[in-house]
């Protein structure tokens, strides 16, 4: 039972993030809305690429956090919190 609730969070946090993204894409042009795009990113400048003549890797990594993705993310967890207490 306990993997069941771990699959539920883990998706209701990515959905959260997704929404969340996705709605401070939209919010950026609205001026009353527009806090909710406001945030930090961070990650790698650029792609880090190993080449090995047979093989090439490319490896990057950005993440960026905005208010609506905090907001959709807990709101998401406190879904799951309801779903699962019944």
């Amino acid at each position: 039972m306990r993997s069941k609730s771990f699959w539920l969070y883990l998706f209701l946090t990515l959905a959260g993030i997704v929404v969340g993204g996705l709605v401070a894409e939209i919010t950026a042009g609205v001026p009353a809305l527009s806090w909710l795009s406001y945030g930090q990113g961070f990650g790698t400048e650029g792609p880090v690429v190993l080449n090995l003549t047979v093989l090439s890797l490319t490896f990057g990594i950005y993440v960026k956090i905005t208010v609506s993705t905090v907001i959709f993310v807990a709101l998401s967890l406190l879904l799951g919190r309801l779903v699962t207490r019944n």
